[in-house]
């Protein structure tokens, strides 16, 4: 129950205030963030890809309130596509984009997340690697499903994110398994109203287990976004008995947690993604992740009372 508490606390101001001010925070923070710039995070996409994994990344920040904001979001990927280009990895780092960052909330979003987006996308394909459209609340992915068709057109490789606690979301897996996309399936970490969303854990994993046997039956390429080694397990079966080739999928995870598993997924010869975020408005990310499992936030509390 303390998931739609924390989820609240990521949107209050005030909240933000206390959190960002307390001593603890910033060392418990580097555990799911681990950078601030691209100085910073260069090192760590080198050390992750040298024990062969593949990242996609984020940078943080998603409260924009101007047409400027959003064009500095765009630019600060567009700095990050710049410094991956000499170390050619491909494909072995991606990029994982909100669109609220690129102004989608704004007057006229659509049109200015559209616009702020492409040249990103068009970026990355240039140096080999992709562009994956990370889903928010459900009011924003009409829009987002609309810019990663147009997306498509010119560059087909860019995916998106769908969330299995969405009841929209059979329909949506269906569709994008149909037209090949890449996508990427998680439980989703929003808080949303029992009108749109299930609400029980074991109705998301159940709804979470049919959506990813369309996509691994589909024509387009499944990303499986989950910590859970059930959930895990059971997509291993499905990718068997889809006759899926271990390059016809990948794992998604998030950096900082489970990363011996990262590294037995990689070593099993799976494709195996970490989930890297950097940058400096991080408050927003990090309560999420707070809320999605109840150990970070025993690790966080335990941070707090251990060094407050």
């Amino acid at each position: 129950m303390l998931g739609p508490v924390i989820l609240a606390a990521s949107r209050s101001d005030r909240m933000r205030r206390l959190v960002s001010a307390a001593p603890v925070t910033k060392p418990v923070v580097d555990r799911f963030i681990p950078g601030e710039t691209v100085d910073e995070i260069v090192p760590i996409i080198r050390d992750l890809t040298d024990q062969g994994l593949e990242l996609t990344m984020d940078v943080v920040g998603e409260d924009i309130t101007t047409p400027e904001q959003a064009e500095a979001a765009r630019d600060a990927y567009l700095e990050l596509i710049d410094r991956l280009k000499p170390l050619e990895l491909g494909t072995r780092a991606e990029m994982s984009v909100k669109l609220s960052m690129f102004g989608q909330a704004l007057d006229g979003g659509h049109e200015l997340a559209l616009k702020n987006v492409r040249p990103v996308v068009e970026a990355a394909a240039e140096i080999g690697t992709t562009v994956t459209l990370d889903a928010e609340d459900h009011t924003t992915l009409d829009s987002m499903f609309a810019i990663h068709d147009e997306l498509r057109k010119d560059v087909p490789q860019t995916g998106c994110v769908i969330q299995a606690y969405l009841f929209r979301t059979e329909a949506d897996a269906r569709r994008l398994a149909d037209i090949g996309s890449r996508v990427r399936l998680v439980k989703g970490a929003y808080k949303e109203p029992a009108e749109v969303a299930y609400q029980q854990r074991h109705e998301i994993d159940k709804a979470y287990v049919r959506i990813l046997r369309t996509l691994m039956e589909g024509e387009g390429y499944p990303m499986i976004g989950s910590h859970d080694p059930r959930l895990i397990s059971i997509a291993q079966e499905l990718a068997r008995t889809a006759g899926r080739k271990l390059d016809e999928y990948e794992f998604q995870m998030l950096y900082g947690i489970r990363g011996d598993e990262h590294l037995r997924l990689a070593a099993e010869g799976h494709r195996m993604r970490v989930y890297t975020a950097y940058g400096t408005d991080w408050y927003g990310y990090f309560m999420r992740r707070l809320a999605e499992k109840p150990a970070n936030l025993r690790f966080f509390a335990r941070s707090m009372v251990s060094k407050g």
